[in-house]
């Protein structure tokens, strides 16, 4: 599989065409709590037709259900997504072309933090597999319905952590020596030199690529579902931690704003072009990480 040369056109008649005149459709990624669920419903309340990209199916519906009372609206639906699996994202990327020819903005926002080393299907660490190669792969598959787009958009949410991360090719699954910081800044850090890479091979076409630090906001993300471990810092952290919605603003002007409509390949924080670490402005290591992302995607 060559993921930059994407697939053809469904010629299939079931394929449901959006215009520009009639409703946008949006992706989001982890879209049933925190930022993504914040994201979802503003653009909702922006006119898009959201499609809620989500691993677990319950948590999905019970947030497809919060998704409509909030904007009180019906234009979301649910698809299944499960960013560590590769057939997963191969499923939800043909789903959603059987039934969309147009996708005018894919939000990456779903993302996961591992106290303890743990591993996706393939057996990549789960921060670098989830946050990076999951997103890598599905942004590929999804390039085409981008580019059919009047002006289709790609925002991955980073973070600041980013400037503390390396890419560890010599051991980029950290079997060797793990810990959580490593592992999240050298995913985040991955998420930039992506989208920048990503920027400079669509500068030929209509579709732009931006990232975020979206800042500190008061999410699940570290807590461990089965466990229940890290609810209790969160709790203490709260009061100093911004609100989901506050946290999902430059992403959403970044999906919709006519600001940026020309803007690609940088990294932004409170709605402005931020400084990053002089390794994610490495082109060269961009362009070997975008190598080394599609060799370990290809599993077909």
């Amino acid at each position: 599989m060559n993921v930059q040369s994407g697939t053809k056109k469904d010629k299939n008649t079931n394929l449901v065409e959006i215009t520009q005149e009639q409703r946008k459709v949006a992706v989001v990624t982890g879209a049933n709590s925190g930022m993504g669920l914040a994201t979802t419903v503003e653009l909702i309340n922006k006119g898009f037709h959201v499609i809620m990209a989500c691993r677990s199916t319950q948590r999905g519906e019970e947030a497809l259900q919060k998704a409509k009372q909030q904007s009180n609206a019906n234009r979301v639906e649910l698809m299944k997504c499960d960013l560590g699996s590769l057939e997963s994202i191969h499923t939800f990327a043909d789903q959603f072309k059987q039934q969309y020819q147009t996708l005018d903005v894919l939000v990456n926002n779903a993302g996961v933090v591992s106290i303890k080393r743990e591993t996706t299907a393939h057996g990549f660490e789960s921060m670098i597999g989830v946050n990076h190669l999951g997103h890598f792969l599905l942004t590929n598959l999804l390039l085409e319905p981008l580019k059919n787009a009047k002006q289709g958009r790609i925002v991955v949410v980073s973070s600041g952590a980013h400037k503390v991360g390396k890419i560890h090719f010599e051991d980029p699954y950290l079997s060797k020596n793990f810990n959580v910081v490593k592992g999240y800044a050298q995913s985040k850090l991955a998420n930039i030199l992506f989208i920048r890479e990503l920027a400079t091979r669509l500068s030929t076409t209509s579709v732009t690529a931006n990232c975020v630090h979206p800042g500190a906001v008061g999410t699940s993300l570290g807590v461990n579902r089965n466990t229940g471990f890290g609810k209790s810092v969160h709790a203490l952290l709260r009061p100093f931690f911004q609100t989901p919605t506050q946290g999902a603003d430059t992403a959403v002007y970044l999906a919709t704003s006519p600001e940026v409509a020309t803007i690609s390949g940088e990294y932004f924080y409170k709605r402005k072009v931020a400084k990053i670490s002089s390794k994610a402005k490495n082109k060269n290591l961009a362009e070997e990480l975008w190598e080394w992302s599609e060799q370990e995607v290809d599993h077909s």
